[in-house]
């Protein structure tokens, strides 16, 4: 498929480069020269200099022939005019990344279907979603959730006194509930998908498909304990922060907001009224302790500069906070939190990779999760009663090598799954692939 990716900052190039690995036709857009000429340097894609709002632009890059245009740069009205100018277009899927919260919830002024829309994406609010699931995993270092909450994917790092380290995850699975299932283990940088036979060890991160109801035994499994979340301190007066702040009273937590700018400061007092808005520099070692940050159960970094984010977590975690998570956008600093000791990292650029990954699979895919430090995804699909798989037990069925079933759905019912189980029509299955058997699990599960 022929992509348009307008748009060369992080997001874009994330996304950009997701989708070379699939072997599609991406064409990058941007005025930046020196954006570009990074892209080009490091991926397979064509780019082209102007800007996406501009009909000849789009034409230069073939809009007439592609399948898919995404519009993620950092200004919303960019976006949304990108997709206007390809509205003539009828064939290509018109995806726009906007923040401005006006255009979502009940009672919006602003619907997007009049400036060509199609999907929506928010990278914020939904970075700001997945780190309300990180703080109610309390240890998990990443999480993805499918069927509605009912199941989950946590990334969990396995501590020196972890009950299951040194064992072997058949041992594991024989004696321990059998509503958690390893579906991948990331050591020295390397992610495999296990076999019975593998000895799981401390420092290693393991992937679990959970119910939800059993998250606290994974947690427990893993060495760690869970949390009740009560107060939260907030570094940052971004986006992320307005949008997690607002999810946190919904759930009845008190949060503090540190804003170093003081109009933004004034602005969030007057839009969040739940929440205690303090005019203050995050990495102001002094007004940290002063505000009590060793005694929240979480501080979250979420300014606009990841080198505050990363400072000002360090020392809260120095301070004592129990739980500490981390905004990062630089891609190469994502897998550096955990190795100078931060809790987790939390991305924009996978937010919106998640959603557009969906979009370019379609089909029977309805949803994609990608996860930081790693190329596996989570790939949920809805069973055709045509698809190979019906009706056959897990064991008989040929799964590519790098890939494993972590759950199935059928209605309300959620099974994590032994080799006796069985795939049924419309059941929904959720498979952890690596990127060398995405293309092969897709074929398990035709439209």
């Amino acid at each position: 498929m022929r992509v348009i990716v307008v748009g060369a900052g992080e997001v874009g190039y994330y996304v950009s480069e997701r989708l070379t690995n699939e072997r599609h036709d991406v064409i990058v857009v941007d005025v930046d020269r020196d954006r570009l000429e990074y892209v080009s340097s490091h991926l397979d894609v064509a780019v082209i200099q102007g800007s996406g709002t501009s009909p000849v632009v789009l034409e230069q890059a073939g809009i007439d022939g592609a399948g898919l245009l995404i519009a993620v740069t950092n200004m919303d009205e960019v976006n949304l005019v990108s997709c206007m100018s390809a509205h003539s277009s009828s064939r290509i899927v018109k995806v726009a990344r906007v923040s401005n919260p006006d255009f979502y919830g009940q009672g919006q002024h602003l619907h997007p279907e009049r400036f060509g829309v199609d999907v929506l994406i928010n990278p914020e609010r939904e970075l700001a979603l997945e780190t309300i699931r990180l703080l109610q995993a309390t240890a998990a270092t990443d999480i993805a959730v499918f069927a509605d909450g009912a199941v989950q994917l946590l990334a969990l790092q396995l501590t020196a006194d972890a009950p299951i380290a040194g064992r072997t995850l058949q041992d594991v699975g024989t004696e321990e509930n059998q509503h958690l299932l390893t579906v991948a283990v990331q050591r020295n940088g390397e992610t495999l998908v296990p076999k019975g036979s593998t000895m799981v060890q401390a420092g290693d991160q393991l992937y679990v498909a959970a119910t939800v109801d059993q998250i606290p035994r994974a947690l427990q499994l893993c060495g760690h304990e869970r949390a009740r979340l009560k107060r939260v301190m907030i570094a940052g007066g971004s986006v992320e922060a307005f949008y997690l702040s607002q999810i946190l009273h919904q759930h009845g937590v008190q949060s503090t907001l540190l804003v170093a700018d003081r109009a933004r400061a004034q602005e969030l007092a007057e839009k969040l009224d739940k929440a205690l808005i303090l005019h203050g520099d995050a990495t102001d070692i002094e007004l940290l302790e002063l505000e009590g940050v060793g005694g929240t159960d979480a501080f979250l970094a979420l300014t606009d500069e990841d080198d505050t984010n990363i400072l000002s977590s360090l020392v809260a975690k120095h301070s004592g906070a129990k739980q500490v998570i981390t905004l990062v956008n630089k891609s190469e600093y994502v897998p550096l939190a955990r190795r100078i000791g931060l809790d987790a990292a939390v991305s924009p650029r996978l937010s919106a990779a998640n959603a557009i990954l969906r979009l370019v699979r379609r089909g029977n895919v309805t949803r994609v999760a990608t996860f930081k430090g790693s190329e596996a995804e989570a790939i949920a699909f809805y069973v055709d009663r045509q698809a190979p798989v019906v009706g056959r037990e897990l064991k008989d069925i040929d799964f590519p090598e790098g890939a494993v079933v972590a759950a199935i759905v059928h209605g309300k019912r959620v099974t994590v799954p032994r080799g006796a189980d069985r795939v049924r029509a419309g059941d929904s299955v959720i498979v952890f692939a690596l990127p060398k058997a995405v293309k092969d699990v897709i074929k398990l599960f035709p439209s």
